[in-house]
């Protein structure tokens, strides 16, 4: 019996379009790996939160989580494609590690969120998810982590992470631009959903 690709268990219920966009938001979130950070205590602040926002704003749950569990995986195995060209399990045992495992429920509550207000994306509903997802989940986790790792008390850490709040939310707001402009522009369909090479029907 011969298996067509669509339903070959690789897939797992992805297309090779969604394995295609899991592909292209991972490399994005490793070439801003090359934008030097900004040194603020023991963590930077760096500019590939914003693909972690952005990769579940436009790719919803599935293959926004995907898209990060894959960067991280790599990031573990040693590629140097964290900010300043980190990489390995050093990197996630640092005072950083927190926010780096944190990404993973960011995309997924970005995701989850974003999914359940498409097909009709809009900006301040999706500022918002992103805003609660990419500041209050990524904090919420690697707050904490970073006080433990970095020997710091409650008030130290919480000064430390009100100095990454004016950019988050820059990155957020502008995540939520890109996402509500490329949803406008270009609808992305669910993940496993097989698009058709005719077109839309009339």
């Amino acid at each position: 019996m011969t298996v067509s690709p669509s339903s070959s268990p690789r897939y797992r219920g992805l297309t090779a379009r969604d394995l295609a966009l899991i592909a292209l938001f991972a490399a994005l979130l490793a070439a801003m790996s090359l934008v030097p950070g900004i040194p603020v205590g023991s963590v930077p602040i760096t500019l590939q939160t914003l693909i972690v926002m952005l990769a579940p704003a436009i790719l919803g749950a599935k293959r926004g989580v995907l898209a990060i569990a894959t960067f991280l995986a790599l990031a573990l195995a040693g590629l140097p494609i964290l900010s300043g060209g980190g990489g390995g399990l050093a990197s996630f045992a640092g005072p950083s590690g927190g926010f780096l495992i944190s990404w993973i429920f960011v995309a997924l509550v970005i995701g989850l969120l974003t999914d359940r207000m498409l097909p009709a994306y809009r900006f301040w509903p999706g500022l918002l998810i992103n805003l609660v997802g990419g500041i209050g989940v990524c904090y919420l986790i690697g707050g904490p982590w970073m006080a433990v790792v970095a020997g710091l008390d409650a008030t130290a850490a919480l000064i430390a992470l009100a100095a990454f709040v004016p950019g988050d939310v820059i990155k957020a707001v502008v995540a939520t631009l890109i996402a509500a402009s490329v949803h406008r522009a270009y609808p992305v369909p669910p993940a496993g959903h097989r698009v058709s090479a005719a077109g839309p029907r009339s």
